[in-house]
């Protein structure tokens, strides 16, 4: 039994390939801790699966039709898209449908972490950063900003530094700074403005 063989070879490329990219597809939107390589193939082939039940009736409309038959680049193309580009659409509709309202009452918000979910909405903020040992830090969230996203270590780059006052408030931008980079460990909250 070669694993090479035609046969083989186009249900391997027919039931994982469209899984894996819908599986790729929604570690982009959702990054993830990483599976085992087990599960993956059972996901995969398991989206797959999804993906040509969401199809079915196309494929079957393609395949019963004499004008596909006689087109051959045009029936390329629809399994092209069937194989590469509708695992992705599926992707991006389910990870809308995940984040609406509606699902948010019985199905648990796909993103983990609260660092993530603030941060992925990339809005401007100031922030107030107390470190644990009460210091207080402060600067600018903002387009040249960044925030770490999981699965790596939550970290925050501020683009501008601030003083902070007595009182708590912004006083002023420091001096000959391009910014400020504060990693999670020295965190205790963060305050947004």
């Amino acid at each position: 039994m070669n694993i090479w063989d035609y046969d083989k070879l186009l249900l391997f490329i027919a039931f994982v390939i469209p899984g894996f990219i819908s599986m790729k597809s929604y570690e982009l939107i959702f990054p993830d801790i990483q599976k085992d390589s087990s599960k993956r193939l059972i996901d995969a082939i398991t989206y797959s699966s999804i993906n040509y039940a969401l199809l079915l009736w196309c494929i079957i409309l393609v395949e019963n039709s004499e004008y596909f038959k006689i087109h051959n680049i045009l029936h390329a193309l629809f399994y092209s898209f069937v194989l590469f580009v509708a695992p992705v659409i599926w992707t991006c509709i389910w990870g809308k449908l995940r984040v609406s309202q509606i699902f948010q009452k019985n199905v648990p918000h796909p993103t983990q972490k609260p660092w993530d979910h603030v941060f992925s909405q990339r809005k401007s903020y100031w922030i107030k950063v107390t470190l644990r040992d009460g210091k207080k830090i402060g600067g600018l969230f903002s387009s040249k900003s960044f925030a770490s996203s999981a699965p790596a270590e939550e970290q925050i780059y501020l683009e501008q530094s601030w003083i902070i006052n007595e009182k708590g408030g912004f006083e002023r931008v420091k001096n000959k700074s391009a910014g400020v980079m504060v990693m999670s460990s020295d965190i205790s909250y963060l305050e947004f403005i």
